[in-house]
């Protein structure tokens, strides 16, 4: 009887141990063979089309899509040195609208950002674009004393101007903004209340408002998870030296 006994329970450790081992590996050729890896990605705003055309991924046919990006633009920093948005392919952009002379939401907008410029103060593809509408007043000396408190020049924090560019048509038709101009000398400009989050490819991935509690976390997350995202789709290259 103990024979029997022993013998059973040597059976069945050998059967768990069978399963242990091989069950991992079993359900790595189900999922390759038949099933797909699902991960959480960020909607892309503003308006798309369809050309018709298709590209092939994982053996199927895909229908191209043509988003709306936000394009490349040339500034000047609070330094007085040429900054472009969007001028580094593998870096995420949080832009926002702001303007000095705006006592109220462009300095909470300042503020609440500082949060997010200081949690990712190490991590150089993660950059910041506090751009001012008020680009006559604003001029790379008033940004430069208006920032000092921040210290940019020790984050990717770049607060921007320039005259040349018609920055009331880029909010509107570029980064789908709000920016008005007013006639109360008090108060002369009327912007949105948005951050943004911008891919490397130009598209706006995240909007979260400045009014929203919770959408100054979600920003932070939400960044973290397009620098995975990133990652994935662009995966670094390691060149052997020779």
């Amino acid at each position: 009887m103990d024979n029997n006994t022993g013998q059973k329970k040597g059976i069945k450790t050998i059967l768990i141990l069978a399963v242990i081992l091989l069950l991992p590996g079993f359900l790595y050729f189900i999922l390759n063979k038949s099933g797909s890896n699902s991960y959480v990605s960020l909607p892309i705003y503003g308006k798309k089309e369809v050309p018709g055309t298709t590209h092939r991924k994982w053996g199927r046919d895909i229908p191209d899509t043509i988003y709306h990006t936000v394009p490349s633009v040339d500034f000047v920093n609070y330094n007085g040195k040429a900054v472009r948005l969007l001028n580094n392919d593998t870096a995420l952009s949080v832009v926002h609208l702001m303007y000095t002379r705006d006592v109220s939401l462009s300095r909470t907008m300042i503020k609440k950002l500082d949060q997010i410029a200081n949690r990712f103060i190490q991590n150089k593809k993660v950059k910041l674009y506090s751009i001012t509408v008020d680009t006559l007043f604003d001029t790379p000396e008033v940004l430069a004393k208006y920032s000092k408190v921040y210290k940019p020049w020790t984050k990717s924090w770049f607060f921007v101007t320039d005259p040349s560019v018609d920055i009331l048509k880029f909010a509107k038709e570029s980064l789908l903004q709000d920016a008005l101009v007013t006639k109360d000398n008090s108060k002369p400009f009327i912007i949105g209340s948005n951050y943004l989050l911008l891919d490397s490819k130009g598209r706006i991935r995240g909007i979260y408002d400045i009014n929203v509690k919770t959408d100054v976390d979600r920003l932070e997350d939400e960044i973290k998870l397009l620098l995975v995202e990133e990652i994935r789709n662009n995966p670094a290259t390691i060149a052997q030296k020779r």
